[in-house]
């Protein structure tokens, strides 16, 4: 955490309510997307979203300061997890991703024009899909390190395993990823 956030966490500590909004903000966008990601698109993100923040808020007056994105993506790993084993279901990869909550990726990008925009969403299709075919395990070290920037030490540390597992499974997640997409990285080596 960095001084404004600790600071943030600090005033609401203290009673500041919005300084928990400054907080939520700050960590809407990766946490949200890992989320969302690891559910595969699926409406409950929201949800798991906010159940995060409602588990967090309970036990933030505890919290030591240290990785606050990280304790974060822990919780949500668990309620994924959790969610799972209720629903009893295989986590199986949408044939597209339910994009009705992804409001990030509907904003226009002023500096794109339209036929850049449109690769770009066909690429980001077939990125995700692509992502979406790795075991859950392999995906979620993968997003928790793209997404959050989170370290490995404290990746091993949510999944529960030892850092030389979780260097291994983003090895193999991104040897799994450069082979699915090998054909999009020559056609755009070649442009």
């Amino acid at each position: 955490m960095d001084d404004r956030e600790r600071s943030w966490l600090e005033r609401y500590r203290q009673g500041d309510v919005n300084a928990l909004g400054m907080l939520v903000e700050q960590y809407r966008r990766p946490l949200y997307a890992f989320i969302l990601r690891m559910t595969e698109g699926r409406v409950d993100a929201d949800e798991i979203f906010q159940e995060v923040w409602a588990r967090a808020i309970k036990r933030l007056d505890r919290f030591d300061d240290r990785n606050l994105l990280g304790w974060l993506f822990r919780i949500a790993h668990n309620l994924v997890i959790d969610q799972g084993r209720r629903k009893r279901a295989v986590v199986e990869a949408p044939a597209e991703p339910d994009t009705r909550t992804r409001w990030i990726d509907r904003a226009p990008d002023a500096r794109v024009g339209p036929a850049t925009e449109a690769a770009g969403r066909d690429l980001g299709g077939r990125i995700r899909r692509a992502m979406a075919r790795l075991p859950p395990e392999q995906r979620e070290v993968f997003l928790m390190r793209m997404e959050g920037d989170i370290p490995f030490k404290e990746i091993a540390r949510v999944q529960g395993v030892s850092i030389n597992t979780a260097l291994a499974r983003m090895h193999y997640a991104l040897g799994k990823l450069r082979q699915e997409l090998q054909s999009d990285y020559d056609a755009f080596a070649r442009s």
